[in-house]
Order: C-alpha cells, then structure tokens, then sequence
C-alpha cells in the first residue's frame, strides 16, 4: 500500500509539480563547475558523518538553475532518494521569510498594512501598557521586545487557547530598545496579514503567492499525498508518535499547523522559483507578486543585522564569508536555509532534516558548516566577478569536521567501551591503593618491630652495661672473702 502511495505520489509530481527554473551549465552563467563540484563533497559529508539522511540542494544564478541535487535518503533506511523536485521538506523558520514576511509585503503594497503603525491597529487584543508602542515594522526586525517564545503546547488545549496566549505576551522592554529573535513576534505578524487580508494565512499565501509562481509543492499541512514525499522529523516528539507531513515545531503544531513561525512545507526546486522572484524585483515569468520598491524595501538592513523579516548575511549567519554585504537569506531549525545575493545575481538553497535521529553526536555543528561551506563553494565559483575570481581553499569546514565527532552508534559504542576501561582502570588503581596500603601497613609495622626491638635492645644493652660496671665491684668483694677465707 505505501509503495502504491509512493508512486501515485511522485507520478502525481511528476503531472503537476512545478518545473522550477531552466536549467543551464554553470559555464553559461560564468560559473565552474569544477569549483561546484565541490559542493557534493561537503554536502555527501554531513550525510555519511550522521548528521543528517539527505539532504536537497539548488545553486542558481542569473535566472538558471545551475547546480540541482538531491544527497542520500528521506529517511536512514534508504528506501527513498532525495531529489530536487520532488522531495519535501519542513522549512521551520524559513516559514518566517517564504510565508509570513512575504504576505506582509503583499499586503504593504496593496497599502493594507503600514508596517509603521502599531500592532494593535490590526489586532485590537494586543494593547494596553508597552503593546500600544509595538509597530509591525517592530516585529519584522525582532524589536518589540518580546520573549524568545512561550511553550504553547504546554499551556494551550486548542488553537484558539494558543493564539490568546500570544496575543498575551508580555512585552519585557521597550518596543525599539532591545533585540531578541522572536518567534512570537512572527505569529503576531500572521495574525496581522489575517487580519488585513480576511482570509488564513495559508490561503491567502496559497492565492496571492504560491499559486501565482506555480510553487504546487509548497503548502501548511500537506495532504497524504504529499507526505509520501516529504522528509520525516522528530522520532519522538512530546505529541508521542514519530512525524512525517506534520510540523516538527511544537509550538506551530499548538496554533493548528499553520504559525507566523514554521510550519509551511517545500521543495527545493519550488523555493528556487521564490528566490528568482526576489531577485527579479518581484516578478517572475511575467507575473508579478510584489513591487520591486517592496523587495528593495524589505531586504535591505534596517536595525543592525536584520533586515524587514529577512536576516542579512553578516558572517556567521549560514551564508558563508564571501557573499556581498547586501546578501539576505534565512535559516530553519530543522536543517533548511535559504541564501540570496543580489550582487552576484544568485542564490543557494539546502533543504534537510537534520532533526530526524542524527547519528552525529552534534547535527548542529554538522550543518552549520555544511551551509557555510555550500554558500562558499557556491560564490567561489563565480569566475566572472568584476573583483576577480577568487583562490579556493585547501580545505573547508567539512573536510575538517571539527568538533562533528562519530555517528552516535559508534560513539555509543566507543563510550561504552571507554566506560569498560575507565571502570577497569579504576579497579586497577583500586588494587594498587589496596596493595600500597597494605605494603604500607606491613612497612609501618615492621618499623613498629625494628623500633620496639631496637628499644628492648638498647634498654639490654643499658641493663648490661649497668651490670657490667657493677660486676668489678661484686668480684672485688667477693675476692676479698674468698682471700679472707683462704
């Protein structure tokens, strides 16, 4: 029955999935594919170190797709190949940018929402106190000084529960004064582009959006069909059963699936269509979704790193060390990452599900190296920069591994082994401490004999030669009798 799924699935895919862009070899677009190459080495990497099972990857460039791939498995049975197309994956956090911030700037240039107006002009149970002073361009930029999160599924039975609890977010300091990534901030903001629009938040991207550049693959809560193609996550999640076609995000699934935050599904190639898009001005095969002064506007930097939704590539942030300052792009918890630089005319996407029972002791650090060492392969391959080209690297983070350490089953392994010794160790050296105390003891009292003996010996040898000077005198006397006897 699933293998019949599967194939209804990808023969479905394969009828109505997007085409995504044209394809093109990367001489044509300026670029070596010899430096490209480097790209499956580092990707391949992370997924023989356990970091994650597979992993899809999509490299463009002046409106081509240069560098399409799919790495490893959707799961680590290896049953199902990753592929570009087809595969689809949970995009966490980059539902922040593909989704939420993109319905905002629709809906900023139907002059629906002023992102300078305060919150609670959209949504009028956010008030009262600081939340008067929240604006929408607050919580674009992570300003509003809302938490990091609440745990909804922890507090909420229903998603009606969840979203008061939102709404009810304190605000810990002035809205404007202090930073903290927020993704309450983002589901205040879906709440916003609701409430502007009048419709949810997925359907109105599904029209206004998705619909419009052909991304079919891209939706909240994908059918059964769907999740057929789509990459599992958590094996053991506090909802108790393992996820495949559900968000991975606890706090998304608490609000209904669909969330400000996370909880939209794509693939790769869909996401290459998007990222075009941005770079056209908001345009794409002639059908236009934003105004290009709303993509300008939007991922430009507005308040230190980050710009109005989008982060910018300020080093660090998974976009490698040599994309151009006005690069911007996202990040996903569960492996995903979107980069995109204007400059170059270029984008790069990797899609994972890092979160799907890693066996490397620490899939964080895997693929935080892997999307740093995608980006960077990715731009040192452009050869026709007016800046020049630049020299490849003698290795990169992923043929370093640092810090990466073995896939978790021979680690378990290793430790267990270690964990032998170490106790074999400890018993060693207890029996050396045992023998040493012993041989101590027997020092100890044998020094107590010598001792002792040496006492008794040298109060004998005092008795004696108290004796032996006595002796004279007694042998004089006795001398003397026996001469008066004679």
């Amino acid at each position: 029955m699933v293998l019949l799924l599967a194939a209804l699935a990808i023969a479905a895919a394969d009828m109505t999935a997007t085409s995504g862009l044209p394809e093109r070899e990367p001489a044509a677009v300026g670029m070596s594919s010899t430096r490209l190459s480097t790209i499956d080495r580092v990707v391949q990497r992370g997924v023989d170190a356990g970091g994650y099972p597979g992993a899809s990857v999509v490299v463009g460039r002046k409106g081509y797709s240069v560098w399409s791939r799919g790495f490893g498995s959707l799961d680590w049975s290896g049953r199902t190949r990753v592929t570009s197309r087809e595969s689809i994956y949970d995009l966490a956090s980059l539902t922040k940018v593909v989704a939420t911030t993109t319905a905002i700037m629709v809906l900023y240039d139907a002059g629906k929402v002023d992102i300078d107006a305060p919150v609670s002009r959209y949504l009028p149970d956010f008030s009262g106190g600081l939340r008067d002073q929240v604006t929408v361009r607050h919580l674009l930029t992570h300003r509003a000084g809302l938490p990091a999160g609440r745990e909804l599924w922890r507090i909420a039975k229903t998603p009606a529960e969840a979203r008061a609890a939102v709404l009810a977010s304190p605000i810990q300091c002035a809205p404007g004064n202090c930073y903290e990534y927020s993704d309450l901030g983002a589901d205040l903001l879906g709440f916003v582009a609701e409430a502007a629009s009048g419709q949810t938040l997925d359907a109105f991207l599904a029209r206004s959006v998705f619909a419009k550049l052909g991304m079919t693959d891209t939706h909240f809560r994908p059918d059964a069909m769907a999740s057929v193609r789509t990459a599992p996550t958590e094996i053991a999640p506090p909802r108790g059963y393992p996820l495949r076609g559900e968000v991975h995000d606890e706090n998304a699934y608490a609000l209904g699936g669909v969330a400000g935050h996370a909880g939209l599904f794509s693939t790769a190639e869909d996401l290459s269509v998007f990222a075009q898009m941005l770079l056209d001005g908001g345009v794409y095969n002639g059908v236009r979704v934003v105004s290009d002064s709303a993509v300008a506007l939007f991922t430009k930097r507005a308040a230190g790193h980050r710009a109005l939704g989008w982060d910018t590539c300020d080093g660090g942030a998974g976009c490698g060390q040599y994309m151009s300052e006005r690069a911007f792009g996202h990040t996903g918890f569960t492996g995903t990452s979107l980069w995109i630089d204007p400059d170059r005319q270029m984008f790069v996407i990797l899609l994972t599900n890092r979160v799907h029972a890693a066996r490397a002791r620490r899939p964080s650090k895997v693929i935080a190296d892997v999307r740093n060492d995608l980006a960077d392969a990715a731009v040192l391959a452009v050869m026709d920069d007016p800046t020049g080209v630049m020299a490849m690297p003698v290795s990169f983070r992923a043929d370093r591994a640092q810090d990466w350490n073995r896939p978790l089953r021979s680690s378990r392994a290793s430790s267990v082994a270690s964990r032998r010794r170490a106790a074999a160790a400890r018993r060693a050296s207890g029996k050396r401490a045992a023998a040493t105390r012993t041989t101590a003891k027997k020092t100890t009292s044998k020094k107590s004999r010598v001792k002792s003996a040496a006492s008794t010996s040298s109060a004998s040898k005092s008795s004696a030669s108290a004796t032996k000077k006595k002796t004279p005198v007694k042998k004089a006397v006795v001398k003397k009798t026996t001469r008066r006897k004679r």
